[in-house]
């Protein structure tokens, strides 16, 4: 059997190639892809040429990218981490044939899994099979976010996902895929009111349809904000701010719109680096802090409690609550596998915008 996988080739040139899979073996499972959401961020920054890894040597014992040589090369394949399969075939007891499962193992029509290496997780019967993109990977990558946040305010104790924003006032820099399920995360936590700011009135509209209150970045709201959000005297503005957005103005504009001693979740991932952040202004009197909340860990002293399976689970009770509107306003593009080279090249230059891109086996089948 085979599999229709994407090839970045060289930056700006994409498309398929088809791989032959491995024989099934006593364990494992085979999945026919049904769906597969686009990260308009990290995936094309493969196709851009602007991925870090593709310039030089990660060393994960030193945690130090160092000249050498790149720790990823072209051809790229694999890339994609909001998968969800359909199990055609299985030798093992931990999944049933006809289950759907979510899943990161990248842009192919199918693949072969082996439950000791691969995670996996069975999506309830309740759950739109779509949004099971946000299961595996996606979801955990926001909910870590608030997890960053309640152990800022409350180090190992944490006990709830919602410990960090519940009745405070939360901002969030970035209307993209991350920002807007971070948001929702955070009205699904008891924040006492969530503001998304960003510089497209279509993706500020998506965020008010979710419940949000939204504020164009590019009519510097922190004086908006601050005027609003007081907490006592000289003391104005945001609780916490998630930057969600790969752009160093936005983390700019996220430091500004923080009160005083606020803490900074930075989910976002800069490529260029972040010249225009300016740290002599905000960040030094108003006494910042800012978190990298990346994916592959959790706060320190939390690992124990809260595992990436955890996360899912948080990741699905949201969706339950929160899924109808998501697919109603998040899911901007349903496309054919076989579009997928023109929807990654395109998306990369800028001549096509969409919030979030799925790659359907079936497109009529979801209404497209």
């Amino acid at each position: 059997m085979t599999s229709e996988t994407l090839s970045i080739e060289a930056p700006g040139e994409v498309c398929l190639v088809e791989e032959k899979l491995p024989d099934l073996p006593d364990g494992g499972f085979m999945v026919a892809t049904a769906h597969s959401g686009v990260s308009a961020g990290t995936e094309l920054t493969y196709v851009k040429g602007t991925n870090p890894y593709l310039g030089a040597s990660w060393d994960p014992a030193l945690g130090l990218f160092l000249d050498g040589a790149p720790s990823v090369a072209y051809p790229v394949r694999g890339i994609g981490y909001m998968q969800v399969g359909l199990v055609v075939e299985t030798r093992t007891r931990a999944v049933r044939e006809g289950a759907l499962v979510a899943m990161a193992y990248g842009h192919r029509t199918a693949y072969v899994a082996d439950p000791m290496t691969d995670r996996f997780v069975e999506l309830p019967d309740d759950l739109d099979p779509l949004l099971g993109i946000y299961v595996a990977h996606m979801g955990p990558i926001c909910a870590n976010g608030l997890l960053h946040a309640a152990h800022d305010l409350h180090g190992p104790a944490v006990r709830d996902l919602g410990d960090g924003v519940r009745g405070r006032r939360v901002a969030v820099v970035g209307a993209g895929v991350v920002g807007l399920l971070t948001a929702c995360f955070a009205m699904y936590a008891g924040a006492a009111e969530v503001v998304v700011v960003d510089e497209t009135p279509s993706r500020l509209e998506i965020a008010a349809a979710l419940g949000t209150g939204t504020m164009d970045a590019a009519q510097d709201p922190a004086v908006e904000l601050k005027r609003r959000w007081r907490h006592g005297p000289n003391d104005r503005g945001a609780d916490v701010v998630f930057q969600c957005r790969g752009q160093a103005r936005a983390l700019a504009l996220g430091l500004r719109l923080l009160r005083p001693q606020g803490t900074l979740i930075d989910l976002a991932f800069y490529t260029g680096g972040a010249p225009e952040v300016r740290l002599g202004e905000e960040f030094h009197h108003n006494g910042l802090t800012v978190r990298c909340a990346q994916i592959g860990r959790v706060p320190r002293g939390l690992a124990h409690a809260w595992d990436r399976e955890r996360l899912s689970h948080e990741t699905i009770a949201l969706l339950r609550r929160h899924g109808p509107a998501l697919r109603r306003h998040v899911v901007t593009d349903l496309v054919g596998f076989g579009e997928a080279p023109r929807l990654m090249t395109e998306l990369a230059a800028g001549r096509l915008q969409c919030v979030q891109a799925v790659l359907c086996d079936e497109v009529e089948d979801e209404g497209g």
